[in-house]
C-alpha cells in the first residue's frame, strides 16, 4: 500500500487565494460610520423638510408659490384616491416608467453596439463622427417638438426622446471605452491567434464594460427625462401631463407631487441599476476607499 505523505506546503493557502482578515475593531468602524452617514441623511432630510414647512406655514416663503410638504403630501393622496384629470395615478405612473424603461433599453443596445463599432473600426468613426456630433448638438425640446409631429401623442413619440437622450450617453462612454482597452492585451489576443471578433467579445467588451455600466446610472435618469419632457409637450396621460396640467392651473402643490413620484421611480430605479452592476462587475477586485489608499 502506498503510504501517503503529508507534506508542510499542504496547509498553507496559496499566494493566489484572497486573505479575508476580519478585524473587529475594523467592522465596528464600519458599522458606526454607517449609522453616522444614515444619521445625517436623516438630519438633512429633517431640516430640509422641516424648515420648508414651517417658513411656508409662518408666511416667510409664499405658500401659493411654493406650496409646502404636508399639502403635497395631500395632492398626491388625492391623486391616489380620487384620480386625477387623466384616470388613476397608477395608470399616469405605469405610462410614463414604460415609456422611460423602452425607450432606455433600446438607447442603451443602440449606443452600445455603435459605439464599440466606431471605437473599433477608425473609418467608421472618421466618416460618422461628425454627424454624431452635430445631432449631439441639436437641443432636445426640439427633437421633442419634431417627434410629436412625426409620431403624434401616443407612447412612441416619447420613447422616441428617450431614446435619442439615453444614446448619446451611453455611445459616447461605450466608444471612449472602447477606445481605453489596453493595446497589449489587444496584441496578445492577436498573438494567440484570437480573430477580429474575438478580441471584441472577449477583450474589448469586458475592458468597456466598466465605462458602459457607469453611464447606465445616469442614462435612465435621461430615459425619464426624454418621457416626461415628450409628456409636457403633448400626451394623453402620464406624469409630464400631470405637471403641465398643474402648471395650467397654477397648482404649484401638483408640481412638486409629480416630481416626488419622478423622485422615487428614479431611486428605485438607481437601486435596481446598481444591484445589475454589481452581478455584471462580480470579477472586478474590490475598490479601494478614501482611507485605504
Amino acid at each position: 500500500m502506498q503510504k501517503l505523505i503529508a507534506h508542510p506546503e499542504a496547509d498553507v493557502p496559496s499566494p493566489l487565494e484572497p486573505l479575508q482578515v476580519l478585524d473587529p475593531n475594523a467592522r465596528r468602524q464600519a458599522v458606526r460610520r454607517r449609522l453616522l452617514v444614515n444619521a445625517l441623511r436623516v438630519l438633512v432630510l429633517v431640516v430640509v423638510i422641516g424648515g420648508w414647512e414651517l417658513f411656508s406655514r409662518t408666511g416667510i416663503v409664499d405658500p401659493f408659490f411654493f406650496s409646502y410638504p404636508s399639502q403635497i403630501v395631500q395632492q398626491v393622496w388625492t391623486w391616489y384616491r380620487d384620480g386625477t384629470q387623466s384616470g388613476p395615478l397608477l395608470d399616469q405612473v405605469v405610462v410614463t416608467v414604460e415609456e422611460a424603461v423602452i425607450g432606455f433599453g433600446i438607447g442603451v443596445v443602440l449606443g452600445v453596439v455603435l459605439g464599440v463599432a466606431l471605437g473599433r473600426v477608425r473609418l467608421l468613426s472618421d466618416v460618422l463622427g461628425p454627424y454624431i456630433k452635430v445631432m449631439n448638438s441639436i437641443p432636445r425640446i426640439v427633437l421633442g417638438s419634431i417627434l410629436i409631429v412625426w409620431l403624434g401623442l401616443g407612447m412612441s413619440s416619447k420613447v422616441a426622446l428617450a431614446v435619442v437622450l439615453v444614446f448619446f450617453a451611453v455611445f459616447f462612454n461605450a466608444f471612449q471605452g472602447t477606445r481605453e482597452v489596453d493595446r497589449n492585451l489587444i496584441a496578445n489576443a492577436r498573438i494567440l491567434g484570437a480573430s477580429r471578433g474575438q478580441v471584441t467579445r472577449q477583450v474589448v467588451l469586458p475592458s468597456a464594460f466598466t465605462w458602459i455600466v457607469a453611464s447606465m446610472h445616469t442614462s435612465f435618469g435621461f430615459a425619464l427625462i426624454g418621457a416626461i419632457v415628450g409628456e409636457f409637450l403633448g400626451a394623453r396621460k402620464g406624469l409630464g401631463l400631470l405637471i403641465a396640467t398643474a402648471q395650467g392651473t397654477f397648482n404649484p402643490a401638483g408640481i412638486f407631487a409629480a416630481m416626488l413620484l419622478i423622485a422615487v421611480v428614479a431611486l428605485l430605479a438607481e437601486g435596481l441599476i446598481g444591484l445589475l452592476e454589481k452581478r455584471l462587475l462580480s470579477w472586478r477586485p474590490p475598490q479601494l476607499s478614501g482611507s485605504e489608499l
